[in-house]
């Protein structure tokens, strides 16, 4: 418990100065801009909290120099998601979108009615954006997964607080290197096409 606190204070203090916009972009900005940004995402900082058995929502968000996933339980436990757990998740929720069953590309309304797969959650966070950019051609565009976003957040709030977060990073990140061009050569980051603030 005193670790993951630990890691939220690390997280908070270098939220704002980390390179993590491209996971959070305002639907307005055009399919160039979306691209580089996710391209030059560098890491979340996110809590999923599980709001009911086996159905989990997004508690917070916010941008971080390394990407990191807290899982809070129905019992109050919390432990972090390792990246080998996080890219099976991923993985399992790409082969569910490639055969139509992915709630993050219905219009079911699962989210409203209490929360998605642990899968489901981690792809809609801006950590599943940046870990799972090689998926975000077949959800860019799609606006049953933009408003899936929406409601995997806890409330309204944590959404909001998300969106401003990453979006002041991004615009951060803008100013001190828009003569960079749009990819870096040598990047590992590939274009997500996610998008908040739908």
């Amino acid at each position: 418990m005193k670790r993951v606190k630990k890691i939220v204070q690390i997280g908070m203090l270098s939220g704002l100065a980390a390179v993590a916009g491209g996971a959070l972009v305002a639907c307005s900005d055009n399919n160039s801009d979306t691209l580089n940004q996710a391209a030059n995402a560098k890491g979340a900082f996110v809590i999923i909290e599980e709001v009911a058995p086996g159905q989990y929502k997004i508690k917070d968000q916010y941008p971080s120099d390394e990407t990191r996933v807290v899982l809070k339980d129905l019992n109050g436990t919390e432990r972090i998601l390792s990246k080998e757990e996080m890219d099976a998740l991923i993985k399992e929720e790409a082969a569910k979108i490639d055969n139509g069953t992915s709630n993050l590309t219905q219009n079911n309304g699962q989210i409203s009615s209490g929360g998605l797969s642990l899968g489901e959650t981690l792809l809609a966070s801006a950590a599943g954006a940046i870990l799972g950019s090689w998926i975000g051609s077949k959800l860019f565009g799609n606006q049953n997964f933009a408003n899936q976003q929406r409601s995997a957040f806890t409330n309204q709030s944590a959404y909001q607080r998300s969106v401003n977060s990453f979006n002041k990073a991004s615009t951060s990140k803008t100013s001190s290197s828009s003569r960079s061009g749009f990819f870096k050569s040598g990047s590992s980051k590939t274009s997500s096409g996610f998008s908040f603030g739908s």
